[in-house]
């Protein structure tokens, strides 16, 4: 079982950065790969990027360029990292746990609570 707790959400002006965290329970945090999806009003829940436990990265292509995944082991942390944010990216992140990798959202087994990030024009 693992339990997955995002945070760093919040409202920030077109063109500005936040970084995203999820903290994770269980033992097996350092052999799961991790993602981010988000989930606009009205849309279906997205992938946004995944890191493999050998780290390994895949982005959307919407995020490429902008977003950074990273994780910390040590600390059972997985970060996103998101610059040059636009309204469109206005949504909940949901932070995201699985024994594979990939961008399905059914690859993954475990899912935060969200955090909300808004981004005004």
């Amino acid at each position: 079982q693992v339990e997955l707790a995002e945070s760093g959400g919040g409202l920030v002006q077109f063109g500005g950065s936040l970084e995203l965290s999820c903290v994770a329970s269980g033992r097996t945090f350092s052999s799961s790969s991790m993602a981010w999806f988000r989930q606009a009003p009205g849309k279906e829940r997205e992938f946004v990027a995944a890191i493999s436990r050998t780290e390994s990265t895949y982005y959307a292509d919407s995020v490429k360029g902008r977003f950074t995944i990273s994780r910390d082991n040590a600390r059972n942390m997985v970060y996103l990292q998101m610059d040059s944010l636009k309204p469109e990216d206005t949504a909940v992140f949901y932070c995201a746990a699985g024994a594979t990798y990939g961008i399905h959202r059914g690859r993954y087994d475990y899912w935060g609570q969200g955090t909300q990030v808004t981004v005004s024009s």
